[in-house]
């Protein structure tokens, strides 16, 4: 070897020159890649400054190396080598994504966007830690050979370790980490979608969901699951019906009975209204939804069904029939601003890139917790998050929603996931002082949640709520902790816009139509990307030709520190006019203790002369305990409507 250094050092140093312009061109291959999900100010610095810099470094150390034909420059070579590698996986360390990661999601592209992705990442790191301890204890060594071999002449001990034991070094971390990773990779989370799911996705013994309490024991298992969903498919087999509406309260039910029925390639419809007038109004709507489903008057009870049924042989129970995503037909139902019920046609596709984009941001959350829930299932908030999330991740969930704030105080045996609504946090943080929860996570959509019980909420469950805004036509699309402003962030995979009207344009891979949903949601973009929401379209409304903003209207009765809850209606009968329904808080009931309705009336009257003109004050106003809700806490406005055409003094 030492004869080598004296003849050619020059064919060396070209070997490093070359090997220099590899590492840029490399670098500079890797700068130009796309759907890296970095940053512009990241990438630039990550592939351009690091790698760059380091193999102009190591081109000019070669160059120099070739130039001077000295073997001192070729020896120091490890060195620098190590030194180049160390400065690229540390300062990754800091600036982050680290250099491990990032060959790993270009080996891997399932990695981004999935729930296991942050902890690939940690690993990541951990593993690029061990890469920086060996590139500083290389450098030590390496140095160490070379001062040894320019004191003594000789090169043997050089030789042996650059030329050997260093490359068995990184041979045995290489063989070590790929064995580690083997029984990492075990222990990752495994997601299986509904459209995606087999019998041999979990262990029979898999628990799917719990009663009351996690501690109560009472589950169900995932043989129970399949066995139950075999029972049901042979149900529905034998009925002609193509289309049904789930409506069943249980989430075990519900998530067997609709399993069963993609899986026999029936339509599904969703809604938590199933009046015979709602139903009937269903059947003659204008979006394409008719006649052949399941309606009242021919319902089954999932559970008779079960209880009836056979039990189903040991190939029937582990046989599940293939689901097509982009198939199926899940028709929800929206009132919009109309009452009325409108079709919304989704697929299992959409819904499960939402639900794999949500873990992908929360999914350890919800991998530490059990899963309860407030909302219906019927709606597509409590859908998502009650149903489709839980199975594809393995959360096991309660069967049955909470319907008492009361509920919550026996919840002290477990970490707990809160799947919940504004209206149903409001009501709990006014009957509660404090709970004693085990680090609690909850999520809150389908309302607005006003910033003061967000953070009353705080008080009383130990967490500020996670807001996320979306609808039936958008699903989730943005995201916010009032404790940090009330700007909404919108989701990594979701663009926004405003139209010539003011109102938040949605481009997501939620949304099948290209140029995207024009929501009726008057909104800001700030400079940041975020927005904020300035209330309804179809909230601002012409009286006499005036027009006023309903919203605004219910901020200032509120402003009197006397009303808890208000909502303000137009009603058109011989003229326009508004109307107000109100619920007094405990303020508020004591100053009108014995008043007269009148006397009422005018107080709010004159507070709001303040603001507005007299055409457009409340003509009418109600005092009511409660104001009437859905499940999903939306004012049932329709219904807030009706009592103002009863006769009673203004």
């Amino acid at each position: 070897m030492v004869g080598v250094f004296k003849v050619e050092p020059r064919v060396v140093s070209l070997c490093v020159v070359i090997m220099a312009l590899v590492f840029f061109l490399s670098a500079t291959s890797v700068n130009s890649s796309k759907n890296d999900g970095l940053g512009k100010k990241q990438k630039k610095f990550l592939f351009s400054a690091r790698p760059l810099i380091s193999s102009i470094f190591l081109f000019a150390f070669g160059t120099v190396a070739y130039i001077t034909n000295k073997g001192l420059f070729l020896r120091l070579y490890p060195v620098v080598v190590s030194f180049s590698f160390l400065c690229v996986f540390g300062i990754s360390l800091f600036v982050k994504p680290c250099i491990v990661f990032r060959i790993a999601k270009l080996q891997d592209k399932t990695i981004e966007g999935s729930i296991n992705e942050k902890r690939i990442e940690r690993y990541c790191n951990k593993v690029t830690c061990v890469w920086c301890a060996f590139f500083v204890f290389n450098i030590i060594i390496a140095l160490a050979t070379v001062i040894y071999s320019e004191k003594t002449g000789d090169s043997t001990f050089w030789t042996i370790y650059n030329g050997g034991i260093s490359y068995g070094i990184m041979g045995t971390i290489f063989a070590v980490e790929f064995i580690v990773r083997w029984f990492v990779n075990k222990k990752m989370t495994k997601v299986f979608p509904i459209s995606k799911f087999t019998a041999d996705s979990r262990d029979d013994n898999f628990v799917i969901c719990f009663e009351e309490k996690w501690s109560r024991k009472k589950y169900k298992t995932w043989k129970d699951f399949l066995t139950d969903s075999a029972k049901l498919r042979g149900f529905f087999l034998k009925n002609d019906a193509k289309r049904w509406i789930v409506h069943i309260n249980d989430y075990y039910y519900f998530l067997c009975a609709f399993v069963a029925l993609l899986q026999c390639k029936k339509e599904v419809a969703l809604t938590a209204n199933i009046s015979d007038e709602f139903i009937k109004e269903m059947r003659q709507s204008d979006d394409g939804f008719i006649t052949d489903f399941a309606g009242k008057k021919n319902s089954i009870l999932v559970e008779n069904v079960l209880q009836e049924s056979k039990t189903p042989s040991e190939e029937e129970i582990y046989t599940t029939p293939t689901i097509d995503a982009d198939e199926t037909k899940i028709f929800m139902f929206t009132s919009g601003s109309t009452g009325k019920p409108k079709a919304v046609l989704q697929r299992m596709t959409e819904f499960e890139i939402d639900n794999a984009f949500v873990l992908s941001m929360w999914g350890e959350e919800f991998l530490k917790r059990k899963n309860v829930a407030t909302v219906s299932q019927h709606h597509i908030y409590g859908f998502l998050f009650t149903i489709t999330l839980p199975f594809a991740a393995g959360v096991p969930f309660r069967r049955t929603r909470i319907e008492f704030p009361a509920e919550f105080e026996k919840l002290d045996d477990e970490k707990y996931m809160i799947i919940a609504v504004p209206a149903f946090l409001k009501r709990t943080v006014e009957a509660e002082e404090k709970l004693n929860l085990i680090e609690p996570f909850i999520i809150t959509s389908g309302g607005v949640l006003l910033p003061e019980v967000a953070k009353k909420t705080d008080e009383v469950f130990g967490f500020w709520p996670l807001e996320v805004y979306g609808s039936t036509e958008t699903s989730g699309i943005a995201y916010r902790q009032s404790k940090n402003g009330l700007e909404w962030t919108p989701f990594d995979n979701a663009k926004i816009s405003k139209n010539e009207e003011g109102c938040l344009n949605i481009k997501s891979p939620y949304i099948k139509n290209p140029e995207g949903f024009q929501t009726a949601d008057l909104v800001d973009i700030l400079e940041n990307g975020k927005f904020i929401l300035k209330g309804r379209a179809d909230s601002i409304v012409k009286i006499e030709e005036k027009r006023i903003s309903l919203p605004e209207v219910e901020s200032r009765i509120l402003q009197t520190g006397l009303v808890k809850d208000v909502c303000v209606v137009p009603m058109n009968e011989r003229r326009q006019y508004l109307a107000a329904a109100l619920v007094f808080n405990d303020e508020g009931r004591a100053k009108f203790e014995g008043k007269k309705k009148f006397d009422v009336n005018m107080y709010f009257h004159d507070f709001l002369m303040e603001f507005f003109e007299n055409v457009v004050i409340p003509k009418k106003w109600r005092y009511l305990e409660e104001l009437p809700m859905d499940l999903q806490g939306k004012k049932k406005k329709l219904e807030i409507q009706s009592l103002f055409t009863k006769t009673e003094d203004m």
